[in-house]
């Protein structure tokens, strides 16, 4: 879509302020999940029994605020298609949806350490994604695409929590 293909109403500074909201919005998602995960999470990561597959704790604070961005962008790209939200209500509110649960998980997960709840949680996270990328399928492919990334780090991240829980 280009800009001429944007809908009339809006213009590119309502472009430029929407971008930004839904880059925030995603952001958040992420600022809280890392409040309420509590402190020193690279250490107690660390200290958790893990499965030879998972990840170099560092890997988390760079591919987070990728996909966060990547999530923030599908959104969008998702309302700039449609031109306002109630065309997409369905789609926009799994966006919404997903990233409450989102930031719920490193508080479960971290915060209290309860790791089989927190099985519970990225598995509902897990199916709201896919229904989110199924829906946008459906309006905007690109916004789709975009959130790709994020639904395979998730459904490793579901594989990484159900081994932690299972070794520890």
């Amino acid at each position: 879509m280009t800009d001429t293909d944007a809908p009339p109403a809006a213009s590119r500074g309502r472009q430029t302020f929407t971008l930004l909201l839904f880059l925030v919005l995603a952001l958040a998602a992420g600022g809280v999940g890392s409040v309420i995960q509590g402190s020193d999470v690279g250490g107690r990561y660390l200290a958790l029994e893990r499965p030879p597959w998972a990840p170099p704790a560092f890997l988390f604070g760079i591919v987070w605020p990728v996909l966060y961005v990547l999530i923030g962008v599908a959104g969008w790209q998702l309302w700039r298609t449609v031109g306002r939200v109630a065309a997409a209500p369905s789609a926009l509110t799994l966006w919404a949806v997903q990233l409450v649960v989102n930031a719920l998980w490193p508080g479960v997960f971290f915060g209290i350490e309860a790791f089989w709840p927190a099985v519970a949680v990225i598995v509902a996270l897990d199916m709201l994604v896919i229904a989110t990328v199924a829906t946008f399928w459906q309006r905007e492919r690109v916004a789709a695409a975009l959130l790709l990334p994020y639904l395979v780090w998730i459904l490793y991240a579901t594989a990484l929590n159900v081994a932690i829980a299972f070794l520890n």
